[in-house]
């Protein structure tokens, strides 16, 4: 994975790590069950888009870029994005 992507998801688990630690925090305070609801779903689409990030860091890595023309490489790219910004 190159190095700048594996930093990326660093600190997007990170992220996630914080937001779990506050969701533990919320549970025992006692807070309001749809307050513990949203986080807890903001955490599930953060994990999900860190999966996207993965996926596509995994194909581009599988496809050699050199082999591909301008235009293969654009539409590769548009694709990859579109699974990042989906799942």
């Amino acid at each position: 994975m190159v190095q700048t992507t594996a930093n990326q998801l660093k600190n997007r688990l990170r992220r996630a790590d914080g937001q779990l630690q506050g969701i533990l925090k919320m549970v025992d305070e006692g807070r309001d069950c749809q307050e513990i609801l949203t986080q807890l779903a903001a955490v599930r689409s953060g994990v999900e888009r860190m999966m996207g990030v993965v996926v596509a860091e995994n194909v581009k890595q599988c496809v050699v870029d050199e082999s591909l023309t301008a235009e293969q490489q654009a539409r590769l790219q548009s694709a990859l994005d579109l699974v990042v910004k989906t799942h």
